[in-house]
């Protein structure tokens, strides 16, 4: 199959991708170097700054997850059972400890100096990285989910665990003994991803469906009343109440932190027909706190939660997008152009790994007026 060469503005392509499916990319907070996991069972590192293959790392079997600890040292989730440290200077690697099943994602807390681990055994696991190799002495602790573990998120000591059955689980990392909440998603399918908020209110939702969700973690009786709010994806959208009509005179007095809501996202409609797509990754922009989407159509949507519209749409990539992660000072976005067989088995464009620079316009949310109150 001849490959398809996409425009220039998608970004610059970094050489020796992985040789499979992509299934996570996660920048550095340190430097703009680059970690990223494959289904080739490889962890590679690149330098993004100078398109530099920096390090790789084999595995057992395809590697489904991985994240930073610092700049010398990461992490990572295999399908071979195993949770991994990855020491990056001297290119060698030990076991942290196993799971029963696939570890579908792992994530390090700053706060907590614990590696949490998710898999599809139906468990959390938190380690102690200090510790000498073996379960036996970095195993913290081990804690039952209702359902094989698709995506963790965490912001400071809190941690989002979203499993298979839509359910939403919220832990506080200094009590690991039960969830703080135990919610259902409000999205009607299957989750997909999910990314907490970086002020810490709340987390982003998205699912098989072409939606995604905001909920934020007020547990308060008005916060919990699934008044739902909608918008679309049109950049003049306009805030539409699914559950509850407000006198147009009270909106400007509403606290929109008090609702959960969601928006349609990575679909079209084609001779009548409305074509979905999962939506597979969200990233949030450290600087705005806004955050990018991407989904099976091939496209990445920048998005204002706040204001509730899109701010902007890069143009479609060669495959499905397979994972997002802004640089930490926003100025990059590293984009994973990957197809995640939604079709099966198919020719495909190669997988790409695609370094963009961000522009201020695409991610700055744009002021709104509020009306002064009624007299």
């Amino acid at each position: 199959m001849t490959a398809v060469i996409p425009p220039p503005f998608s970004g610059r392509e970094l050489s020796n991708p992985p040789t499979d499916g992509i299934s996570n990319l996660r920048f550095s907070n340190h430097s703009d170097h680059l970690l990223v996991s494959s289904w080739d069972k490889t962890v590679r590192l690149y330098d993004a700054g100078t398109n530099v293959l920096r390090g790789e790392f084999m595995h057992g079997g395809a590697v489904l997850d991985c994240c930073f600890h610092d700049d010398s040292s990461g992490f990572s989730a295999s399908a071979d059972n195993t949770v991994r440290r990855l020491v990056f200077n001297y290119e060698k690697e030990d076991i942290l400890g196993r799971h029963d099943a696939h570890v579908r994602c792992v994530e390090y807390s700053y706060a907590a100096g614990q590696v949490i681990t998710g898999s599809w055994d139906k468990t959390l696991k938190c380690w102690d990285p200090r510790g000498a190799s073996g379960q036996e002495r970095t195993l913290i602790g081990t804690y039952l989910q209702p359902e094989r573990v698709y995506s963790l998120s965490l912001v400071g000591n809190r941690l989002v665990v979203a499993t298979a059955g839509r359910h939403v689980n919220v832990y506080d990392l200094r009590n690991m003994s039960q969830p703080e909440q135990r919610r259902e998603s409000s999205l009607k399918y299957q989750t997909r991803y999910v990314r907490c908020y970086p002020n810490g209110t709340g987390y982003v939702l998205s699912s098989v469906e072409g939606r995604v969700a905001m909920e934020f973690f007020d547990s308060s009786e008005a916060s919990q009343a699934k008044k739902y709010v909608s918008f679309s994806s049109a950049p003049s959208s306009i805030v539409q109440f699914d559950s509850v009509l407000l006198p147009h005179r009270l909106l400007h007095l509403y606290d929109f932190h008090v609702f959960r809501y969601a928006f349609k996202c990575h679909r079209k409609s084609e001779a009548g027909r409305d074509i979905v797509y999962p939506v597979n990754a969200i990233a949030f922009h450290p600087v705005y706190g806004t955050f990018a989407t991407g989904g099976c159509d091939g496209f990445v949507n920048i998005w204002d939660g706040n204001n509730k519209k899109r701010l902007y749409q890069y143009s479609k990539y060669p495959s499905s997008i397979a994972a997002l992660s802004f640089s930490r000072d926003g100025s990059l976005l590293a984009v994973a152009s990957s197809y995640t067989y939604e079709e099966g088995d198919k020719p495909h464009e190669p997988d790409a790994i695609f370094v963009r620079s961000v522009n201020e316009i695409e991610v700055k949310p744009k002021s709104k007026p509020y009306p002064n109150p009624p007299a």
